[in-house]
């Protein structure tokens, strides 16, 4: 469970994030949407404790954030647009690393699984410097997924994987969630969030215009119409212009 209360990132006389507040229960997939500049990235990095906030409350999994961070970013896994790994540690050093620091025991058939799942087990002695793109992302997913955190961030997680790629990644966050698993999701693939979330928050500015689920979001800005899709909703709730 997240839930978040007047949260407010400042970096000097410049608000990024203003009063924030939002609730995501167990299960749930909460899309997070808007222009350029709205303070998304910003917001995810403040729920996983990367970056201090300025004011507000942010508890995860029932662990205050501030109070206890290292049993809040255990039961957490965040997972960034841009992959960042050690330039000479194996695909398969990197999930063994990764499993010590979390104190994953017997670890091996978790690693097995989660490379198969993701497709890249057959890259497990190579270096990053010998993967692609796509599978750069998929082993930093891999590792992020090894202690089965019970609440995921996902910051554009799909940059460059290929359209199969992100079907079986987008099944992989469903199954998670549907196992009870706590997710936001940012991506401007505004098609996919249809398709994976429940919920939808979109910001502006720093600044929360709308929220809840698919159905009550597009109803508030359908004007009656039906089958209204998420791209069009988005456009209507910011004015359809990037900041």
């Amino acid at each position: 469970m997240i839930e978040v209360s007047n949260l407010i990132k400042q970096y000097g006389s410049h608000t990024a994030v203003n009063r924030l507040t939002l609730s995501v229960k167990p299960g749930e997939v909460l899309g997070l949407v808007g222009p350029n500049g709205a303070g998304k990235t910003t917001t995810l990095r403040c729920l996983a404790g990367i970056i201090p906030f300025t004011s507000g409350q942010v508890t995860i999994a029932d662990v205050d954030l501030v109070t206890d961070p290292v049993a809040a970013k255990r039961a957490l896994a965040f997972f960034p647009d841009e992959p960042r790994l050690f330039d000479y540690l194996t695909v398969r050093q990197h999930m063994t690393f990764t499993a010590r620091i979390y104190g994953v025991v017997n670890a091996e058939p978790l690693i097995i699984s989660l490379l198969q799942e993701l497709e890249i087990l057959d890259k497990a002695d190579k270096l990053p410097g010998q993967l692609s793109r796509g599978m750069k992302q998929k082993l930093v997913i891999a590792c992020g997924l090894l202690h089965s955190p019970k609440v995921m961030f996902f910051d554009e997680p799909l940059t460059g994987l290929d359209p199969l790629g992100i079907r079986k990644m987008k099944d992989s966050i469903m199954r998670r969630a549907q196992a009870g698993a706590t997710v936001i999701l940012s991506s401007h693939l505004l098609h996919l969030l249809e398709e994976v979330c429940t919920n939808v928050l979109i910001l502006k500015k720093g600044q929360k215009i709308a929220d809840g689920t698919l159905a009550e979001v597009s109803a508030r800005y359908s004007a009656g119409e039906s089958n209204v899709s998420l791209e069009e909703i988005f456009m209507r709730a910011t004015g359809g212009v990037e900041d």
